[in-house]
């Protein structure tokens, strides 16, 4: 009866006490829920990093985002495009069949504007892109203007200007322009063999014509080589980031927390073509390279070792019985190689270039691609376990070793192609008096100016006859402004022409 009667009382006091609390803090009044608002929870610094003292201080990115966002630029280009070229939706987009995508914008079925004439129509696209000092130089991706007819800059302020094109390197994918604008807030240059993996970056540009958009990330990788470049002579080292990039980045920049340009945004790795998690930027260290080229000479100078490379694993190593799995490997030597003449041997192993190791291609490629014809470096190989070191110095793809201004650039070259003289069996085949084959057709004048396909043969120029290549070439020599070729295909009939301007 005791116990009962304690359990009694407990039960009294205890509904006491709580109706007591419900009055006193008025829970339950007008059946209103009991909510408590906290402004206090320290979650906008949650994040911290060690500044240039050595202190420890909150990680954000507004000072940065504020410095360099006025720097970024959106570029739209116009195009005319023939009606032969016109979309088929049965036709294949490049790289649409490549897990890698470049920024080319919409579909051209999709940017394609009203038709202005039976034979041709406007193609629309965009881009961002960098300006690098006061005086209006701008940097973007060649793929951004590439063939355009119209190039319009917008700045962060709305202002519109009409862009000259200084100069383009498909072979690294940059371009240079310039606007009629002095005093230009710009980005300035970091240097991005200093980036490391694991490092924050941010990616300013104008994805999906969403202008001066940031977006936070880390370097994921360095030197990736994701053979997006169509080019025989590209470099490819890019920056790998997981920082947000989608179509309409490309040419936009990528910098580090002290508000450096460490790299131009250019491709993704989508399965979709839009952001996955993987974008990519060209190293500032070869992009500047190649800009000072341009504003110095005119061109890019490019260096080459002479060799053709590939990368090294442990079933390739066993297969060539290599004594090293980390390294470049040589496998064969082009014609008046600079390697070749230094010493270095098909077989050989780059271990290291001016004392920087060389793991994979990228590397070899990202080093040299920094240097001009006549420099010299230092090579470290291992030769069947032997460890060798060559002075080599660099040449350009015809075995030079100096510099050169855009007015000596060979014709040729100027061209984008190699020529071969027809030989007379299969002039006679043709019922043709003779004529010149053009082979290796690259980035030129008959390539961004023509439709002209390798294997064409050239029988004419300006109603001249041409029956050789050193005859062709002296003719293209002396011939500046518009030029009409005439030749013939082997497997198809009827005589072709083609016409192109020669500046």
């Amino acid at each position: 009866m005791k116990k009962f009667l304690n359990l009694v009382i407990a039960s009294i006091v205890g509904s006491a006490l709580t109706i007591s609390v419900f009055m006193f803090t008025g829970i339950g009044k007008n059946n209103e829920p009991f909510i408590r608002s906290i402004n206090s929870i320290p979650g906008k610094n949650a994040v911290y990093t060690v500044n240039e003292n050595g202190e420890v201080a909150p990680l954000e990115f507004t000072d940065v985002s504020k410095n360099v966002m006025d720097a970024v630029v959106h570029i739209k280009v116009s195009k005319k495009v023939s009606a032969r070229n016109y979309y088929n939706p049965q036709m294949q987009l490049p790289f649409d069949d490549d897990f890698f995508k470049f920024f080319f914008g919409e579909p051209p079925h999709q940017q394609k504007q009203q038709q202005q004439k039976e034979d041709s129509y406007m193609q629309m696209g965009s881009g961002s892109g960098v300006i690098i000092n006061p005086d209006g130089y701008i940097v973007t991706n060649n793929h951004v203007i590439d063939d355009a007819d119209e190039i319009e800059v917008s700045l962060s302020d709305n202002e519109v200007y009409k862009a000259k094109v200084i100069g383009t390197d498909p072979s690294t994918d940059i371009a240079l322009l310039q606007i009629k604008k002095t005093g230009l807030k710009y980005i300035p240059f970091g240097n991005s063999d200093n980036v490391e993996v694991g490092q924050w970056v941010l990616a300013v540009g104008n994805p999906f014509d969403l202008n001066s958009t940031v977006t936070a990330g880390i370097v994921s990788a360095k030197g990736r080589n994701i053979n997006i470049i169509n080019d025989k002579s590209a470099i490819e080292a890019f920056i790998q980031t997981d920082a947000a990039i989608n179509p309409g980045n490309s040419g936009g920049a990528l910098v580090n927390l002290n508000g450096e340009l460490i790299g131009m945004n250019t491709a993704i790795a989508s399965p979709t073509g839009t952001y996955a998690g993987y974008g990519f930027a060209i190293p500032t260290n070869i992009v500047s390279k190649v800009v000072t080229d341009i504003m110095k000479f005119g061109m890019v100078q490019r260096a080459y070792l002479g060799v053709t490379i590939r990368d090294i694993d442990g079933n390739f190593a066993t297969n060539k019985k290599l004594s090293t799995t980390e390294g470049v490997f040589v496998d064969s030597l082009v014609s008046k190689s600079a390697a070749g003449e230094a010493g270095i041997l098909a077989g050989d192993v780059i271990k290291s270039i001016d004392g920087t190791q060389t793991k994979k291609s990228a590397d070899v490629l990202e080093i040299i691609g920094q240097h001009h014809p006549g420099d010299k470096v230092s090579v470290k190989v291992d030769r069947k376990g032997k460890e060798l070191s060559y002075d080599v110095v660099l040449a350009d793809n015809k075995g030079g070793k100096k510099v050169v201004n855009k007015e000596e650039e060979d014709i040729l070259d100027v061209l984008g192609a190699t020529f071969e003289t027809l030989d007379k069996k299969t002039a006679s085949n043709l019922g043709i008096d003779g004529g010149v084959r053009v082979k290796d057709l690259k980035n030129g004048i008959l390539k961004s100016q023509t439709d002209i396909k390798e294997g064409f043969i050239i029988t004419g120029i300006n109603n001249k006859k041409v029956s050789s290549a050193e005859e062709l070439k002296k003719d293209f020599e002396e011939i500046h402004g518009g030029v009409m070729i005439s030749g013939t295909y082997e497997n198809y009939p009827g005589e072709i022409y083609y016409a192109f301007g020669i500046k």
